[in-house]
């Protein structure tokens, strides 16, 4: 979900997505970029995301993903999933 959150406010590599990723949650999550790459090769597969190869800032060449609308389905979805979840552990939490 975060990733499909990430890309949904534009392309990025597998690095910028981790930094930023570590950026907004302020530290929490920590992402090493080459762990990603697996969840990355699924999503891709699953057509939740498309890669295509680009010159980076450094003038390297980098995948940069994109979120396809079958991903923005599953990101709403998903978003969906986790208001519902983390509102009943917050019930849980204020009853006990």
């Amino acid at each position: 979900m975060l990733i499909l959150k990430t890309l949904a406010l534009e392309p990025l590599h597998g690095y910028g997505i981790a930094l930023r990723i570590e950026q907004v949650s302020q530290g929490v999550f920590s992402v090493n970029a080459g762990s990603l790459f697996p969840a990355f090769r699924r999503l891709e597969r699953e057509g939740r995301i498309k890669a295509v190869w680009k010159p980076t800032e450094n003038n390297r060449r980098a995948k940069y993903y994109t979120l396809t609308a079958r991903g923005r389905k599953q990101l709403q979805s998903e978003a969906e999933e986790w208001s519902r979840q983390s509102t009943a552990i917050a019930r849980i939490m204020e009853a006990c």
